[in-house]
């Protein structure tokens, strides 16, 4: 620890911290327009300058080390001057027309910085030139007149998301910020992660769906967590009149650290689907409107004799359903109707072969800050550019710097293209792969712990033979993994749906071989479903599903989306009770729809990939007319004379997980 003082305060902070941070730590404001806490420090627009004693001129504190003794001034006379004429420039150079900008009033970090020095005018007389406006990306524009070139956008393309779409073209008062090639931007290789207009301190990147309905004071954030995938990302939610305006990364996220995918931040605000407000029995052949008292005495009257047949009901729980929910969903079929067949959507494709093999050995998959210091990632059946796409974020970004991405999959994915190697295999022969893989560590004497394969030869043929790729292709991959510091193995549903427990625990033997598992390190980790698709496993919901003569199915769909093998079979149910949000071709086949909340309408937990358990809260009030998903549930077992303890921390935990829990 240092000794500094700022402004006459003495401040302790840890060596190596900038003048900014230890400022900000001791609740001293220092303005600033470049930095930003989750970027590497740039120094760019130098309105952060401070004086210290001693020192001849200015200097920037957003990447200033501090030093023992340092002593700081931030609001002299000369440093307030300073920054005057620094915005002065910046308001000169584009065409910062406040009154007519989406983000003024508020919103807009560059006004706000002004005012706080108290301006009120120009100084200097503007000599802008108009800048084309590119409005071609189908949710933000790049406006490069309000631009002030503190390269956030293009900092956080590259350092935080890693896709490093965005650069500086031209030189000077020309400088503009462009996508690729100078392509047009909704032309580019932008992901639409929306992380650039996240941290855009003006209106030069807008986002489109949200522009001009409201400014930040007049919005109610709510802090949730997003329910795309079981990545289980912190978001803030801004909502206004009951109605979601934005949706933004919470910076403080443990998992996310700020990032969204295209998916968490935009798919809500775009949704389309229809949905369903009032309960529907079918009569004559025709859903029609009726009473939640109907329709949940109509449940329970078909259910209710049921119960205690193991062959009555089969019930069906989204993963995309709160712990609460599915914890209940549980209790409510398997332990008090008694059924034989009480599962979730997913039918445990992504988790039921590793928890398996957890029960035998113990939790063995790490957490997911472990890809941020991986320098090598091998990536086998999982496609997380497309699923888990914040999971990529936290390696992509670092390939610049040197580590290297390994993919291996039968389909081409989109991390292909930036992949190191690229292993195009058979279906089928991953098995073969890894035990050939395995066999040319162990023959070359790379691994990091002894295992005799006195067949290695064998297997190497075997591997080669069985995947279809090259000798030299086998080797290179084996080596690159072997020579590794800190490896990671991720894998995904192309391993797990094959429901085969030795391909787990052959990776398992591969990542302790390489040294991505020891005693230390938990370098492999299973790309899971849905938001609560380990919970669902954990609560035993991961058979596949069968109807096998069972008399009805109950379905908790909740807002997830009705797949079409789900619809193709239930459509021979004998009766069916869907409770969903949205209409689907599910639910047109129902004999009874229970309409409950959407994710947002409700509060709740949910246990992310890596075994954390975060609690989502509620954004909206719910639908008229609609119910939460626990609501219906207790409600019906009410009717069926039954009692639900709902005490779903304990249940989670009679069954061992592939993580650990936190």
């Amino acid at each position: 620890m240092v000794q500094i003082t700022i402004n006459g305060k003495q401040i302790e902070t840890p060596e190596g911290t900038t003048v900014l941070r230890a400022a900000e730590s001791a609740g001293i404001y220092i303005p600033r327009l470049c930095d930003h806490k989750e970027l590497i420090p740039y120094g760019g627009c130098r309105l952060c300058i401070v004086e210290v004693n001693g020192w001849r001129v200015p200097m920037a504190s957003c990447t200033l080390p501090v030093s023992n003794g340092m002593v700081v001034n931030t609001e002299t006379e000369a440093i307030k001057k300073s920054r005057e004429f620094i915005l002065s420039m910046l308001f000169s150079e584009r065409n910062h027309f406040c009154p007519f900008c989406q983000v003024s009033g508020g919103d807009c970090e560059l006004q706000n910085a002004a005012y706080r020095e108290e301006m009120t005018s120009w100084p200097i007389q503007p000599g802008w030139s108009n800048f084309t406006v590119d409005t071609s990306h189908p949710y933000f524009i790049l406006d490069n007149n309000r631009c002030i070139l503190c390269r956030r956008c293009v900092r956080a393309c590259g350092e935080l998301v890693g896709n490093f779409t965005l650069s500086v073209a031209e030189r000077g008062a020309a400088s503009l910020i462009v996508a690729d090639t100078d392509v047009p931007l909704g032309e580019s290789t932008c992901i639409k992660c929306g992380t650039c207009v996240q941290v855009c301190p003006t209106g030069a990147l807008i986002d489109r769906v949200s522009v001009y309905q409201g400014h930040d004071k007049d919005l109610t954030e709510i802090k949730s967590v997003c329910v795309g995938c079981s990545v289980g990302c912190s978001m803030n939610i801004l909502v206004r009149d009951n109605r979601i305006v934005r949706i933004e990364g919470d910076w403080e996220g443990k998992v996310n650290s700020g990032l969204l995918c295209e998916h968490g931040r935009y798919d809500p605000l775009t949704e389309a689907r229809q949905r369903i407000t009032t309960p529907q029995i079918r009569k004559n052949g025709k859903l029609e409107p009726v009473t939640w008292e109907e329709a949940l005495r109509t449940v329970s009257d078909k259910l209710s004799p049921l119960a205690g047949d193991k062959n009555g009901v089969a019930a069906i729980a989204s993963t995309r359903l709160t712990v609460e929910a599915l914890s209940m969903f549980k209790e409510l079929f398997s332990d008090r109707f008694n059924s034989n067949m009480v599962t979730s959507i997913e039918e445990g494709v992504p988790t039921a072969a590793a928890t398996r093999f957890a029960e035998k050995n113990g939790a063995f998959e790490g957490k997911l800050d472990i890809l941020r210091t991986a320098d090598t990632v091998l990536c086998i059946g999982a496609n997380i550019n497309r699923s888990h796409m914040v999971a990529g974020f936290l390696f992509k970004r670092n390939m610049p710097k040197g580590t290297h991405l390994i993919t291996i999959d039968p389909d081409i994915s989109e991390l292909d293209d930036m992949a190191n190697i690229a292993l195009k295999t058979k279906a089928g022969s991953d098995l073969a792969l890894i035990k050939g893989l395995q066999a040319i560590i162990v023959k070359e004497g790379l691994g990091r712990v002894s295992l005799i394969l006195p067949n290695a030869d064998a297997l190497i043929e075997q591997a080669v033979q069985t995947s279809g790729i090259s000798h030299e292709e086998l080797a290179q991959t084996a080596q690159m993994l072997a020579h590794s510091i800190s490896p990671v193995i991720l894998f995904g549903k192309g391993i797990t749906a094959q429901r085969n427990e030795s391909l787990i625990e052959e990776l398992h033997r591969l990542a302790v071989l390489v040294g991505a598992v020891d005693n230390e390190r938990f370098g492999l980790l299973s790309m899971k479903g849905e938001a609560n698709s380990l919970a669902a496993t954990l609560l035993g919901l991961d058979e596949t599903f069968k109807l096998n003569g069972h008399q009805a199915v109950y379905i908790a769909l909740g807002d997830d989306y009705a797949s079409k093998s789900l619809v193709e079979r239930t459509s021979k149910a004998p009766y069916l009770v869907v409770q969903a949000c949205y209409e689907s071709k599910l639910t047109e086949q129902a004999d009874v729809i229970l309409p409950v909340t959407i994710w947002s309408e409700q509060e709740g937990h949910y246990i992310n990939l890596d075994g954390r358990t975060q609690q989502a809260q509620k954004a909206l009030l719910p639908h008229e007319g609609v119910y939460d998903n626990t609501t219906v549930l207790s409600e019906i077992a009410a009717r069926a004379n039954m009692t639900l303890k709902a005490e779903w921390q304990t249940a989670i935990l009679e069954r061992k997980s592939s993580v650990s829990l936190n």
